[in-house]
């Protein structure tokens, strides 16, 4: 299978493999419009079977170090304004039906043009289960190609206890702790 991985920054990036997979990385960028152009290059020039979108995120009811497989995106900007009739879910829950991932996924991640520091700037925090920066881009992308997309998050901070400082300090660990976890996503 053919996997197109984005991630965000270089210092997300770590040495990723999936066994029996050829695997295929862009770099996005960080915000919602950087990685739904940098996505929506790749897949039209690669044609991937699947785009995992991974990278670190926040999170408010999870705990740091924790991995969160995502198959449903919501835009946390787009949703101020929802109630004039803006989009502002997707999901790809039909379109990774017929794949075999060895982690649960069902997890939903909110994204904003925003880092996330406080937990009352989205309504969503009451049933997110991470917060980025990108996600959201990446799959608006991959919905016009129908092509399935799945996001992969290590979380590095809690949500309003110095998210910032602590994403930082924690941007190593994340890369080492998803180098383990992609080599098993699939086995």
């Amino acid at each position: 299978m053919k996997i197109l991985i984005t991630y965000a920054l270089e210092a997300e990036r770590g040495n990723w493999q999936i066994s029996g997979h050829e695997l295929f990385f862009c770099k996005t960028g960080v915000g919602k419009v950087s990685a739904a152009l940098h996505t929506y290059e790749s897949a039209l020039r690669l044609k991937p079977d699947l785009v995992l979108a991974v990278g670190t995120a926040g999170t408010l009811h999870l705990q740091v170090g924790d991995i969160v497989v995502a198959d449903r995106f919501v835009d946390r900007d787009l949703e101020k304004i929802a109630h004039l009739g803006v989009p502002f879910q997707l999901n790809f829950i039909d379109e990774l039906a017929s794949f075999s991932f060895r982690q649960d996924v069902s997890g939903t991640v909110s994204t904003g043009d925003t880092f996330q520091e406080n937990a009352e700037d989205s309504t969503a925090g009451e049933w997110a289960d991470v917060f980025d920066m990108e996600a959201y881009g990446g799959a608006q992308a991959c919905k016009m190609f129908d092509i399935p997309f799945v996001s992969v998050k290590y979380i590095t901070d809690v949500i309003g206890q110095n998210s910032i400082k602590h994403w930082e300090e924690k941007l190593e660990d994340a890369r080492l702790g998803l180098e383990v976890f992609l080599k098993s996503l699939f086995e």
